[in-house]
């Protein structure tokens, strides 16, 4: 398969996998033209400024904080919403950064994360059985007839509310909200409310100390625009191809083509059949690409992959986001870093906690705690082990205090799933949980700065 034989719609020609089936194509049809002729939701060159960064995140020179819903919801659009998301997503970078000494790439689940694969193409209520809710891009939550039926119109909804969310995380990023001094009082807030306060003072001690030399120093954000305003990068699962290749334009500085629907796309693990059409869709893009890898990925099929997607062996192109579940992560990783090492390929190896811990209690869906932190734990100590780096961590998370995942400073039990349960899909760490994970690879980055004798770096950067 060579890039010469590439085109933005060769995938058409290839088996797919978890798409649905729409009962009108030409309706299907028009909608894809529709929106091919919309403008770009993000800048070819956004992408190219987020795979140098993902460059030096190989390098092990910074980290990748990835993480959002598991599937934007329509009905939850909200300003609201988003802000809450940003907020507690750059309350872990701030964490990140200043305890662990290491600049954070910071790219969201959001602005196109609508569709999901699904284990089962029907689901079965007593005795009704329907096709499974694949994403509000797809169908409709509700377990009726009407709202399962593939819809292609709410690939036009997805569009604006994408476009949306984009301007407003643009404007948080760069108009005062992200301001570090404000991030510093959130989380003033955080630790006031915690019920693990004492464990986080002496951070926000830090955070404070820092701020007030800087300001001694001239360092301010009306002087220094770096402090007041950040980067943020949008990414989704590439799951819908017509969509995608909708999207899809060539870029006029470079003649590339960009999947224009986000920064960085990915590959789910029940899309990552070599010779399918997500593959073959993927590989021709310009974009940082991710490819989930899950415990039935061998070593040898891994390295196919990585040719297919990254043959020049760019560095910042590829994402390994390994899925594995903290009781097999021991069994499953090591393998594959050895490989990829044996090769000398150049990847970000980012850690997703989440997918190989999902449980069933008290009739829901839900993720144990601390099985998270473990996965995330063995994530850091295999790499170490390994001599290589452990780049990131991809998140399934929410600004809201939901309780959907059990366990956490707060303890949520069977019990209390039921208070707050509003997932459309997979159960997401709150804003609390979400910063205890934040903390624990604080940790765990400082830990490793220290075990490669590498110097510490200024919370300035």
């Amino acid at each position: 398969m060579s890039a010469e034989r590439w085109s933005p719609e060769s995938w058409r020609s290839r088996p797919v996998a978890q798409v649905p089936e729409y009962p009108d194509p030409a309706a299907l049809a028009d909608v894809e033209r529709q929106i091919a002729g919309f403008p770009p939701l993000v800048f070819a060159g956004e992408a190219r400024k987020l795979k140098r960064a993902l460059a030096k995140v190989a390098a092990g020179e910074a980290f990748l904080l990835q993480g959002g819903d598991c599937a934007e919801s329509f009905n939850e659009h909200s300003a609201d919403n988003i802000r809450d998301f940003f907020r507690v997503f750059l309350q872990m970078a701030v964490v990140m950064t200043f305890a662990g000494s290491s600049p954070v790439v910071k790219v969201g689940r959001i602005a196109g994360q609508f569709a999901k694969p699904r284990s089962a193409p029907t689901e079965k209520k007593g005795d009704i059985e329907l096709p499974s809710y694949r994403g509000d891009i797809v169908n409709g939550m509700d377990f009726t007839a009407e709202a399962r039926i593939p819809d292609p119109r709410r690939q036009l909804e997805a569009y604006r509310q994408s476009a949306a969310t984009l301007n407003l995380l643009r404007a948080f990023a760069t108009g005062g909200y992200a301001n570090l001094e404000n991030a510093h009082r959130w989380m003033l807030g955080f630790v006031k409310d915690s019920p693990q306060s004492d464990r986080y003072q002496e951070l926000a001690d830090r955070i404070t100390e820092t701020l007030g030399f800087m300001r001694a120093i001239g360092l301010d954000p009306e002087s220094h625009p770096e402090l007041r305003q950040t980067d943020i990068y949008t990414s989704h699962e590439a799951l819908l191809l017509g969509y995608e290749q909708a999207l899809t334009r060539v870029d006029s500085t470079t003649g590339d083509h960009y999947d224009t629907s986000g920064h960085m796309i990915w590959i789910g693990d029940r899309t990552r059949q070599p010779d399918h059409a997500h593959i073959e869709f993927c590989r021709g893009v310009k974009n940082p690409i991710g490819l989930k890898c899950g415990p039935t990925l061998k070593p040898d099929e891994m390295l196919r992959l990585i040719d297919l997607l990254n043959p020049t062996n760019e560095p910042g192109r590829l994402t390994l986001i390994c899925r594995f579940g903290s009781d097999k992560i021991a069994e499953h990783l090591p393998g594959l870093i050895r490989a990829v090492e044996r090769e000398g390929r150049k990847v970000v190896w980012s850690s997703d906690p989440m997918h190989g811990n999902t449980i069933t209690a008290a009739g829901y869906k839900t993720r144990p705690f601390d099985r998270i932190m473990s996965e995330i734990r063995t994530f850091f100590a295999i790499h170490r082990a390994e001599g290589t780096y452990a780049g990131g961590v991809h998140l399934e998370m929410t600004g809201k205090n939901v309780t959907e995942c059990m366990g956490g400073a707060r303890a949520i039990t069977e019990t209390n799933l039921s208070e707050m349960y509003d997932t459309s899909c997979d159960p997401r760490l709150n804003a609390e949980q979400s910063i205890e994970v934040a903390f624990l690879v604080a940790e765990l980055l400082k830990d490793e700065r220290q075990a490669r004798g590498l110097p510490q770096v200024d919370a300035a950067e």
